[in-house]
């Protein structure tokens, strides 16, 4: 189970048939559709009604089908496998990945990704930070990246 992602976290109960509300930490809305499941506290949950309120899910589980079992969820984390979509840069892939410039100049291993309003920043072991939207390619556990002149210099010693 180490591959699966945290999405997000069962809140209150809502009912008294069995429906949870979940609070989506993802902005990948499939996490909580019909059919999808949801791996919490040992055990994988099949979700067979969903449907949005306001800024979370009402959600109903397989299983679970009185109030009571509803609020034994209360507050667990919910996680998923990871969604395979090449047309994406997803975060988790990026973590102790080696990052290099496009002239193949090292420039560490990136060990974090910081939230930022204009683009995330990728972390580097050396302290430097480079938005993400300086990456050319991701592979083979390799981060290229094409950042404007100067912009390791204020990192540097």
């Amino acid at each position: 189970m180490g591959d699966l992602l945290e999405v997000g976290r069962i809140g209150r109960a809502h009912g008294i048939k069995g429906d949870v509300f979940v609070d989506l930490t993802t902005d990948r809305t499939e996490r909580v559709a019909v059919g999808s499941k949801l791996y919490t506290r040992g055990r994988w949950l099949l979700i067979t009604a969903s449907a949005r309120s306001t800024d979370r899910w009402r959600v109903h589980f397989e299983g679970i089908d009185d109030r009571s079992a509803a609020e034994a969820l209360t507050g667990a984390v919910v996680s998923a496998e990871p969604i395979d979509d090449p047309d994406v840069l997803w975060i988790h892939q990026l973590f102790g990945c080696s990052v290099v410039e496009v002239d193949g100049t090292p420039r560490g291993q990136c060990v974090s990704v910081v939230e930022n309003p204009a683009a995330d920043l990728l972390e580097l072991d050396s302290g430097a930070l480079v938005p993400v939207t300086f990456v050319t390619s991701v592979a083979n556990g390799v981060i290229t990246v094409d950042p404007p002149e100067g912009l390791f210099e204020l990192f540097e010693g």
